[in-house]
């Protein structure tokens, strides 16, 4: 387990301040606000500690509201609305400086059995014969600074386009997105914990799939975005140190919003979990 994946765990692992109020941290590192992946899973581990371990997540409903400061603590205060035979529910409110600024709804049911189906997996190349985020950027900046260098959490490797790619050369623009990503090291058996990573990983390319679209990349003066709202729904049990294929489109960007959806398949080919984003994407002329 690299120290970037630690640090994560280790951020995932809030501190209990009362019965139904907890405490997160951000990475030491300072950025200009908390990133949305990162409040999303502690929100849902704040959510999941208050659920019998019979229960597991199905869906969860989210907002962004203000950004995140990385320089104080995130304090998650979680409502629990229901308890039901079947299903749980719980709403969860995150506040730094005295205001709210991300809130949760997240959803939990007993083992069911019941009619199944589910869509194709796209065909794809396996993801060890891709090369690394990292040596995708240094193709194309050259040598890369410690930030980029450093070891990360999460291992992406991209199917399609880099958006910085797609920037250079307008033939490679396109409205799909196809990324395989694991975490980087061995996880224990929490079925929680698999699904607060992916709660965590489903925030780093989505939005990047409406740029793509567009030949806009992160990084560049005219283009700024920030995530609104998330929602995802978890099918079946996956395990997110394996391999899994996030295949990604826009439908929609209108008013300077973009909207995202996401399917994560297992290399099996078992569809797990179901992502919807709409986020901020404003380009100036300048």
């Amino acid at each position: 387990m690299n120290a970037a994946l630690k640090e994560l765990l280790d951020l995932l692992d809030l501190e209990q301040i009362e019965v139904n109020i907890f405490r997160g941290r951000s990475p030491e590192e300072r950025q200009q606000r908390v990133f949305g992946g990162q409040v999303a899973g502690q929100a849902l581990v704040a959510a999941g500690r208050t659920v019998p371990d019979d229960r597991h997540v199905h869906s969860l409903h989210a907002y962004f509201i203000r950004p995140g400061d990385p320089s104080v603590p995130i304090v998650y205060s979680v409502e629990r609305v229901r308890d039901g035979r079947s299903f749980t529910t719980r709403r969860v409110t995150a506040v730094q400086h005295g205001k709210t600024i991300f809130t949760l709804s997240a959803s939990f049911q007993i083992v069911e059995d019941g009619p199944s189906h589910q869509a194709s997996m796209p065909e794809v190349p396996e993801p060890e014969s891709l090369p690394t985020f990292q040596e995708r950027m240094e193709r194309l900046f050259g040598k890369l600074d410690n930030e980029f260098l450093r070891k990360r959490p999460i291992d992406l490797r991209h199917v399609t386009p880099l958006t910085w790619e797609a920037a250079r050369d307008p033939e490679l623009m396109g409205p799909e997105s196809l990324v395989w990503l694991r975490v980087a090291g061995e996880l224990p058996d929490d079925p929680l914990l698999h699904v607060c990573l992916m709660t965590y990983a489903s925030d780093m390319t989505l939005l990047d799939t409406v740029l793509l679209n567009h030949g806009l990349a992160w990084g560049d003066r005219r283009t700024m975005g920030a995530s609104l709202d998330h929602a995802m729904w978890f099918h079946r049990p996956f395990r997110a140190d394996r391999w899994l294929l996030y295949a990604q489109d826009t439908p929609n960007a209108s008013g300077a919003r973009g909207l995202a959806r996401g399917q994560v398949f297992t290399q099996d080919g078992e569809l797990v979990v179901s992502v919807v984003q709409e986020g901020l994407v404003r380009v100036t002329d300048s």
